[in-house]
């Protein structure tokens, strides 16, 4: 599984498609955005680890980086953050590569790009 993280906005949705080979949409089967907004609705730990081994199925899984901007005041959305956060280097952990996109521009983290 290839990993793309990076702030919204980025690209990562179009590298993932060029990764793919799908032009500007990206096939359900095979890559999954957003997938920070799932992790929200995990209600332990075990549901995050849950998760993440199953979005490690897919080729690629594209996550907003969260945590870089002000801190919510509200709890809940502060404990989404985190579990967004948590999810992120769950998926870290079990890519085969990793890439974080700033401005357009891949940075691979870890492994290497196919």
């Amino acid at each position: 599984m290839i990993f793309i993280t990076g702030p919204m906005f980025s690209g990562k949705t179009r590298f993932a498609a060029q990764l793919l080979c799908c032009g500007e949409t990206l096939p359900a089967g095979r890559a999954v955005t957003r997938v920070q907004e799932l992790a929200a609705q995990c209600a332990d730990p075990a549901a995050l680890v849950a998760l993440a081994d199953r979005l490690a199925a897919y080729e690629v899984v594209v996550a907003d980086e969260v945590g870089g901007g002000v801190v919510p005041i509200d709890p809940a959305e502060r404990a989404a953050r985190e579990a967004a956060g948590q999810l992120a280097c769950l998926l870290a952990e079990r890519a085969e590569t990793v890439v974080r996109l700033f401005c357009g521009l891949p940075t691979v983290l870890k492994g290497v790009l196919p």
